[in-house]
């Protein structure tokens, strides 16, 4: 992502330029050309992207032209100024703005700035993010569902996974985990909750600073947030997989986004919809709940996330946030809704 916006130096391009491979001409002098009547010209090749040589201002195509086996051609349609050619400054003029700050760049810019002779550009470095997955301490097999998941969601929002590692449930694992080279964010997958076994929060206090355990909201109430080392935010994000990814999406994919320049804002298109039926929610507590699209421009509840896990997202259209103050909307209220895709 670009840190300053890259202007064009000069004109783009620099001068008048052929479009197509053919022969430079003087276009009035072609005037009256036909098949009955060739008109016999000076042979000037030229290759799609050539400039114009000097006292011509037209590209004639190879297949309206002939050479007659002497330095000239005999051209069979007249042309005009212009004619296949790319004027100086039609991409850009002097000055002109090739790409804003802020701008990601995709293919398209890249040639069009290795087009306008710019080699060198100021970007926002990606930030590395540091996963460690906290492994249950319980007997039997083990799958983690939660660390893939987090890396594509990481991967959006334009971070680089630096390492991801499991690590025994115990505080001094996590502590010691912790502590190690850490990259621009560390996320501490599992552990947060009051199991047993749940050492996540502790970990963080003793190797860092524990800034917040536990907020108000579903899913996601025992995410932590603190800090390590130089100023670097650790993340603790709970078990339960509809948890993780909130507590992802909320908090640590924020803080993710505005590392690498982007804005904190969730990475989804919203629109005012009208609620088909009443959104209930539990007052006090800031809720993310699933919706699915109904006749016409509205929307209507889904199963909440306690209930089907991330089943609710997979099968969700989208999703409304409500304010812990509110107990939901009413029915024909008209609601904020960030939709995964546009449909």
């Amino acid at each position: 992502m670009l840190t300053e916006p890259i202007r064009a130096a000069g004109p783009i391009p620099a001068s008048d330029r052929a479009t197509l491979d053919g022969f430079a001409v003087q276009a009035s002098a072609s005037l009256g050309a036909s098949a009955y009547n060739p008109v016999r010209l000076p042979l000037i090749a030229v290759a799609a992207g050539d400039a114009l040589p000097a006292g011509t201002d037209a590209v004639v195509p190879f297949e309206l032209s002939e050479p007659d086996g002497q330095p000239f051609i005999e051209i069979v349609e007249a042309v005009a100024a212009g004619d296949n050619v790319e004027q100086q400054g039609a991409v850009a003029t002097i000055g002109a703005i090739l790409a804003p700050a802020g701008m990601r760049l995709a293919a398209r810019h890249i040639g069009l700035l290795t087009n306008a002779g710019v080699s060198d550009i100021t970007v926002v470095r990606r930030p590395r993010v540091r996963l460690l997955v906290a492994k249950p301490t319980r007997d039997g097999a083990w799958a983690d569902s939660n660390g893939p998941m987090i890396c594509a969601a990481v991967e959006r929002d334009g971070g680089i996974i630096g390492e991801s590692v499991a690590v025994e449930r115990n505080q001094m694992a996590l502590q010691a985990a912790l502590l190690e080279p850490s990259a621009d964010v560390a996320l501490v997958l599992g552990g947060t909750g009051p199991g047993r076994d749940d050492h996540s929060a502790a970990a963080l206090g003793e190797a860092g600073e524990l800034a917040i355990h536990g907020v108000a909201m579903l899913p996601g109430e025992t995410t932590g947030l603190g800090r390590i080392g130089r100023k670097i935010p650790v993340v603790l994000l709970p078990s339960p997989p509809a948890a993780c990814l909130w507590s992802y999406e909320l908090f640590a994919g924020r803080a993710i986004r505005r590392l690498g320049g982007r804005g904190a804002d969730l990475p989804y298109r919203s629109r005012e919809i009208i609620a088909a039926r009443k959104i209930v929610s539990s007052l006090g507590m800031t809720e993310i709940c699933p919706v699915r699209c109904g006749t016409g421009d509205t929307v209507e509840p889904l199963p909440s996330f306690t209930e089907t896990g991330l089943m609710a997202a997979v099968s969700a259209a989208g999703f409304v946030i409500v304010p812990q103050g509110s107990e939901g909307y009413p029915q024909g209220a008209r609601v904020t809704v960030y939709l995964y895709e546009e449909r």
